[in-house]
């Protein structure tokens, strides 16, 4: 005896209240991501507001570094910085200053701290913009051939070596280049500068600049290359064995299909959903800098520039990069839920 189930049934089954989700659309899984956004980004803000005024002492004693020793010296320096107002008013000239752009006077250097972190963008952008994207384009490559041909001696030096750079902190392997490729060792001359951006005696404008740098560039470079190529060739190779699994490329195999498309035209596409938010937030670090490495190269940008701050202790500095690289930051995860739910309807549910 045959059981005979009507489709009719069957559909009503799948879409009764409360069994199935709701898929929502584009238009309101963007208003709710970037909805989402902008409460980081307020939130973010008052870390920053308060971070550095919750710390126990004159704020005023503290940032002057024992060089403001009357109290004339004092209240002048509260007046300047508005340290004498309330809390809450502090926190609206704070907002009404960070919508115009005013993120302070450097105690430093003197100088805005727009300007400063302006001026020291481009040589992070420069340095980390670059690895990013090699690290990217070889690490994908590493972990996608890896998964296809997995067990294959291919995938065995892969997968060790981009263990072994995983766990490498950055400085050291930095220090390790310039030891080994930079000083040199017994008969082997060094090759490539050790520190900065360009020669002293160059204009980074001409063309014999723009090679200057690059030069320049080469180790910090590839330092942070070998270790980020590591994470996206990892994570490639992970997400491309989860789908070789999948029923859909058994689908498409018993369709004729040869494996070099099944692989590009089906799970290489699903693979990328994990790497692509991976890329877009490393580009979000990208306003942040690398500090260990700009700091053991002596790149001056905005690893550099907190790095100095911090021994000062630059307060307003401080409050300006972490505004920045948490900005972008934010905005690097936003455009990632982005990209993801367009590639992949099933996240709106």
């Amino acid at each position: 005896m045959s059981l005979v189930v009507e489709p009719g049934a069957v559909a009503e089954a799948e879409v009764a209240p409360g069994s199935q989700a709701r898929r929502r659309g584009y238009g309101s899984y963007v208003g709710v991501k970037f909805l989402g956004a902008v409460g980081s980004l307020f939130f973010m803000l008052l870390v920053n507001f308060f971070l550095f005024r919750v710390l126990p002492g004159d704020p005023a004693r503290t940032l002057g570094r024992g060089r403001l020793t009357s109290q004339a010296q004092l209240d002048a320096f509260n007046k300047t910085y508005g340290l004498n107002e309330p809390m809450p008013q502090q926190f609206l000239t704070f907002l009404k200053n960070i919508a115009h752009g005013d993120l302070g006077i450097s105690l430093q250097y003197k100088l805005p701290v727009s300007q400063l972190i302006l001026d020291r963008l481009w040589p992070t952008i420069l340095l980390v913009g670059t690895s990013t994207i090699l690290s990217t384009l070889i690490g994908v490559y590493i972990g996608l051939r890896g998964a296809w041909n997995r067990g294959g001696w291919f995938d065995r030096i892969s997968s060790g070596s981009s263990l072994t750079l995983y766990s490498m902190p950055e400085w050291w392997l930095g220090l390790l280049l310039i030891a080994g490729l930079g000083v040199g060792f017994a008969f082997v001359p060094g090759l490539f500068p050790t520190g900065g951006l360009h020669s002293p005696n160059v204009d980074p404008g001409s063309i014999h600049g723009v090679f200057d740098t690059m030069w320049h560039l080469v180790l910090p470079v590839t330092t942070l290359t070998l270790a980020y190529l590591a994470e996206y060739a990892l994570i490639m190779r992970s997400s491309l064995l989860d789908e070789l699994g999948e029923d859909y490329l058994q689908t498409a195999r018993a369709k004729g299909l040869r494996d070099v498309v099944v692989r590009n035209r089906h799970a290489v596409r699903n693979a990328l959903l994990p790497t692509t938010t991976l890329i877009a937030l490393n580009l979000g670090f990208v306003v942040s800098g690398a500090i260990t490495v700009e700091t053991v190269f002596s790149i001056p940008g905005l690893g550099l520039l907190s790095t100095d701050a911090i021994g000062v202790p630059d307060f307003w500095v401080l409050q300006g990069t972490f505004l920045v690289a948490s900005a972008g930051v934010i905005m690097a995860n936003l455009v990632a839920n982005l990209i993801y739910g367009w590639l992949d309807p099933r996240v709106r549910t």
